[in-house]
């Protein structure tokens, strides 16, 4: 389809505009977490290197990396192991129900994060009786990261077909045995990218955290939302703000850069 030079400037404007309302916000936070300002003016009156040196020897902050780092590698880790098994299950075998429980393995990730923070709350206190901690917030946030797994891994199950796999088993390979030499091979990149994608959506999820995360347990979005308004505390937060946005940006990346590789190979 050819567009008219006016077609294409209207479309360059507006797409500068989407950007700049996206990303603006994100430099500020950048360019204030330089800023000598404590409580983050607009323009900022110099700039300094302190907050860097002070956010990286800050105990709180490290220990909050730590934890939110612990829980996005167990809830990507069993993410994967049931993303996978729900994968293989729905694309592989035909049985009632197939299509109402593919939808509820992808309801998770499109209900607002308030509604799953309070089910889950309810769920472990409630019903099952059990205290929030450390666990209950991997378990939540494992509900919503075995999306992304399942998304890629039945993404590639329906393009590659099952030809493989029966000419495995008619040369007499076991299940296990044409899992690991056909099957797994590839669904390699999809799995890789799957939990780069659930760890980045592990890693910086605060709103089902707060409902379901016990006393003492810390994770980096919640600590920088109960340190941003404390005195001299904000640049701080900014340089944790700017650090969680790198972290963030790496693994969906190189996840897209692995989903992109493998169709050009395709």
């Amino acid at each position: 389809m050819r567009l008219s030079r006016l077609s294409r400037t209207v479309l360059g404007v507006v797409t500068v505009l989407i950007l700049l309302v996206v990303y603006l916000p994100l430099f500020v936070v950048l360019v204030n977490s330089f800023s000598t300002s404590t409580s983050l003016s607009w323009p900022p009156p110099g700039f300094t290197l302190e907050w860097w040196g002070k956010a990286f020897q800050s105990t709180g902050a490290i220990e909050a990396v730590g934890t939110s780092v612990a829980i996005a590698l167990v809830a990507t880790a069993i993410s994967l192991v049931l993303g996978t098994l729900i994968s293989l299950a729905l694309q592989r075998f035909e049985f009632f129900g197939r299509d109402a429980i593919s939808l509820l393995i992808i309801l998770p990730i499109a209900l607002p994060g308030i509604i799953t923070g309070i089910a889950l709350n309810n769920f472990f206190r409630t019903i099952m009786g059990v205290p929030l901690s450390i666990w209950t917030v991997v378990i939540a946030h494992a509900t919503f990261c075995i999306v992304t797994v399942f998304n890629n891994v039945i993404a590639r199950l329906r393009r590659t077909g099952t030809n493989l796999e029966e000419a495995s088993a008619d040369l007499g390979a076991g299940i296990w045995t044409t899992f690991r030499l056909v099957t797994f091979p590839q669904l390699r990149s999809a799995l890789l990218a799957g939990a780069l994608l659930a760890f980045a959506l592990s890693f910086d999820e605060i709103i089902v955290t707060t409902f379901t995360a016990g006393s003492g347990v810390t994770t980096l979005p919640i600590y920088i939302l109960n340190n941003m308004f404390r005195p001299n505390q904000a640049p701080v937060v900014s340089v944790i703000a700017v650090v969680l946005v790198i972290v963030s940006i790496v693994p969906i990346y190189l996840a897209q850069r692995l989903s992109g590789s493998e169709q050009t190979r395709r």
